[in-house]
């Protein structure tokens, strides 16, 4: 497996925002914010449900990672992605940054990923505990 979700019962761009949030009080901030569903429809005509991915950094991990290895950069940012399911609900993925980094054989990038992973869990484990 490469990330870890929460199901939430609210709607999508609540849900967007109490993970901005989430993700804020663990030292993160969004880089990047692409949405898929419009993406889908503008290049293809293709009709999806909402879809968004989130690249969320935290500087100075990601800062130490880059000191570490300036290739890593490859892999970042942690990517998070807010869904809308057929049921409805609302799924948020987070990848797990030890999983990412796997692929590098360099002891400090693997406590910056496994401190990163830490903090993605307690954003999820937020987010289950608020979710409706």
């Amino acid at each position: 497996m490469y990330g870890f979700n929460v199901t939430l019962k609210t709607t999508f761009d609540e849900a967007v925002s109490t993970v901005l949030d989430a993700l804020k009080q663990e030292g993160f901030g969004v880089l990047s914010d692409l949405d898929i569903q419009a993406a889908m429809k503008e290049k293809l005509g293709a009709e999806i449900r909402r879809y968004r991915i989130l690249g969320a950094c935290n500087p100075p991990l990601a800062l130490k990672a880059l000191s570490a290895d300036p290739d890593i950069g490859l892999l970042l940012p942690c990517n998070v992605v807010v869904r809308e399911d057929a049921d409805g609900s609302i799924i948020v993925g987070l990848v797990d940054p030890q999983a990412m980094m796997q692929v590098a054989s360099n002891a400090q990038v693997q406590e910056v990923a496994d401190d990163a992973s830490a903090r993605l869990r307690r954003v999820r484990d937020a987010l289950a505990r608020n979710a409706v």
